[in-house]
């Protein structure tokens, strides 16, 4: 009975773990603390590199008191809007399918002033404003979504309305072209 008792010491239960450390645990929070270390050091390094630049605002405001004081003239950042030149003519809305892409369709809604030229006449854009009309719808049913959701693809499309305007207009000119409204479902 003493060699049973003996036995019974010596073996650990079978549903318990041995406690040792894992040495494999350890390393992986020594190299992950490491590696965020490297990349804290590279962020800042970027940061001292990138403070060294100078900013658009410091160019901008360097080459508007440069400049405009070399002229004589008032400051170009002075806060002050410039006159453009020019009569305001606004269109209705406008609803137009866009060219089909990938998925389902999708259409424009648009809202837009054209910026007439001063020696324009009211009454030949009063005259042609179906035709003006039908070649922004036209326009715009040759484009896809994808060419109006940036910046540019819009700017693009501001050229693409004043230039197709403009090829037909005899008195007038469109000068610019301005959306109110611009949404793409």
């Amino acid at each position: 009975m003493a060699e049973e008792n003996e036995q019974m010491e010596v073996q650990p239960p079978a549903n318990q773990v041995p406690s040792s450390k894992n040495p494999l645990l350890t390393i992986l929070v020594l190299v992950n603390t490491i590696a965020m270390a490297g990349i804290a050091y590279f962020q800042f390094m970027s940061h001292q590199k990138f403070a060294q630049f100078e900013s658009v605002q410091d160019l901008v405001k360097e080459q508007g008191t440069g400049e405009a004081e070399a002229e004589g003239d008032a400051p170009v950042l002075d806060g002050e809007a410039k006159k453009m030149g020019g009569k305001p003519f606004p269109l209705e809305g406008f609803t137009a399918n866009l060219a089909q892409g990938d998925g389902p369709r999708r259409f424009v809604r648009l809202t837009t002033v054209l910026m007439i030229s001063d020696d324009s006449s009211q009454e030949e854009f009063n005259r042609r404003k179906p035709q003006i009309r039908d070649s922004i719808i036209t326009t715009l049913n040759g484009k896809r979504p994808e060419d109006l959701l940036n910046v540019e693809g819009k700017n693009f499309l501001k050229e693409e309305i004043k230039a197709a305007i403009n090829a037909f207009l005899v008195d007038g000119r469109v000068i610019d072209v301005f959306y109110t409204s611009f949404q793409i479902n």
